[in-house]
């Protein structure tokens, strides 16, 4: 089987990622394998190619947005799993008995494992994940619009409860790409006002598309002050100008897994009860409810696919902001 394999970390434009053959993975004990159909393209799968994160294995399969059919069953399965179409996400395992998992915060369980990270991803024609943590896929969405949901569009979901939104709030979202093109469409289901801050001229035009009622460049000042917003650019900039656009008591959430740093910046920015979370991960229950949801609204997904070995190019475009929104591998 084909498999794009990084082996060390190195900047994106030195195209280090390796295609590569090697011999199909036999499941373990309560795994399945995964003839896989569509994996996109994310943020952190830059991060790890460039070392961003610090490298847990090598070489290292990237991918974490999977969708495939389950062809091969390990010991304990139940067979009714074999040839139904399901999904992949970001969290490979969780203890499932420490405090966090107890708590329903599987995300920050110290035992977690991550696809194309810890274990290897979906940058490949087949892959092996554990059966009780892949997720059922919609019927509605055909593969690669199905492959951006299992991490933007999940990771994206969370964000806006992090944040705290409600129904018929003010939202400010800052970047525009994969995950926020789909967090506006859950935000305008739920009947906020939308607002987007971000670099290009054709993301904020996606943006209207999409339902933002304004759409500005960094650095303007917000028409409205905004009750929540979520952070999608991994700008320490970007968290300043967040916690100026909110209301006192609003909540800023940063859905960014590094950051660049976040600048000195005068307690006034803070202050008046303003709220600053982190969004780390996902669960399970997320994925369960957001697939659930954007079958239900149903959520439209700007997906541009490409043949697995467009890997190394696909992800220098993502560096370098030229992708509409989400980009899909296809075995």
């Amino acid at each position: 089987m084909r498999t794009v394999s990084l082996f060390a970390p190195a900047p994106i434009e030195t195209a280090p990622l390796v295609l590569a053959e090697r011999e199909e993975l036999t499941p373990g004990p309560g795994e399945v394998a995964i003839r896989v159909r569509a994996c996109g393209v994310c943020h952190t799968d830059l991060h790890i190619v460039e070392g961003d994160l610090p490298p847990r294995r090598s070489p290292v399969v990237l991918g974490h947005q999977i969708v495939g059919t389950i062809h091969r069953l390990g010991p304990g399965v139940t067979p009714d799993l074999e040839g139904t179409r399901v999904g992949v996400t970001w969290l490979a395992f969780a203890c499932g008995t420490c405090a966090f998992c107890d708590r329903g915060e599987e995300n920050l369980c110290p035992r977690a494992r991550f696809t194309g990270y810890d274990v290897d991803g979906g940058f490949t024609d087949y892959t092996v994940a554990r059966a009780a943590f892949v997720v059922p896929v919609p019927p509605v969405f055909d593969d690669t619009a199905a492959a951006p949901l299992l991490c933007a569009g999940v990771i994206g979901y969370r964000a806006l409860h992090v944040a705290g939104l409600r129904p018929g709030e003010h939202l400010a979202l800052f970047g525009f790409g994969a995950s926020a093109h789909l967090a506006i469409q859950v935000a305008r289901h739920w009947g906020c006002t939308v607002g987007v801050v971000t670099r290009g001229a054709e993301h904020r035009a996606l943006a209207e598309e999409l339902g933002a009622r304004w759409a500005v460049e960094p650095g303007t000042t917000p028409p409205v002050p905004c009750d929540r917003a979520v952070v999608f650019a991994p700008s320490g900039e970007a968290v300043v100008a967040a916690l100026r656009a909110v209301r006192p008591g609003g909540t800023v959430a940063v859905n960014a897994v590094t950051l660049d740093g976040i600048p000195a910046m005068p307690y006034a920015t803070l202050y008046g009860e303003r709220v600053l979370r982190t969004v780390s991960h996902l669960t399970r229950a997320d994925a369960h409810a957001f697939l659930r949801l954007a079958a239900e609204i149903p959520v439209r997904v700007e997906a541009e696919s490409q043949p697995l070995e467009a890997a190394n190019e696909v992800l220098l475009r993502l560096k370098r902001r030229e992708l509409r929104a989400a980009a899909v591998l296809r075995p």
